[in-house]
């Protein structure tokens, strides 16, 4: 399964943790419960019983089939350190920008059968802060993943395909068919 926008940059912010997120199901929950103030909050959030979290909590339970470990690592990690992600996010969008690393299928708006029909490519661009910032601002406001993908699609075209504007004017890039996409800070 190919990761969305959006996970890939919950996991570039992952890339700036300090620390590691708890390692045992019992301390994760428990981070879980004290993030969210309660066990009736942490069950809600990971669909299960409260009588469940609370097991775990006092160790009765510890190891979690896969589906429930993933859910519980992904709510810690969506969690862990925000002010470090934070600074991560501020940094990427006024000084750092990100990297986009993608093979994907992109063709141009153009006449079929020229050179501009669309095939797969494999691409690494740094995008400047401008589009980290609307990136993250959109994946905050609850874009959904074909506005996050055009996002970067607009991104790419701007400084891979007319490379900053320099050339191509009005060139109009499609990005679909997302084979990999990673995006680190």
């Amino acid at each position: 399964m190919v990761d969305s926008v959006g996970e890939s940059l919950d996991r570039a912010l992952e890339g700036a943790f300090t620390r590691r997120i708890p390692q045992s199901a019992q301390a994760q929950m428990k981070y879980l419960v004290k993030q969210l103030k309660g066990t009736k909050a942490a069950a809600q959030a990971l669909g299960i019983s409260q009588r469940t979290v609370e097991r775990y909590v006092a160790g009765k339970l510890k190891r979690p089939r896969r589906d429930l470990r993933d859910r519980i690592e992904r709510e810690v990690k969506k969690r862990w350190q925000p002010q470090i992600r934070a600074k991560a996010r501020k940094k990427a969008a006024s000084t750092g920008g990100l990297v986009v690393s993608t093979r994907a299928r992109f063709g141009f708006e153009a006449a079929g059968g020229t050179t501009d029909d669309a095939r797969i490519r494999d691409i690494t661009q740094a995008l400047p802060p401008q589009w980290a910032d609307r990136l993250f601002t959109a994946r905050e406001q609850g874009a959904n993943e074909q506005q996050l993908q055009q996002i970067a699609a607009d991104g790419l075209a701007q400084m891979y395909f007319r490379a900053n504007n320099s050339r191509a004017h009005g060139l109009g890039v499609e990005f679909t068919d997302v084979e990999r996409l990673d995006i680190e800070l």
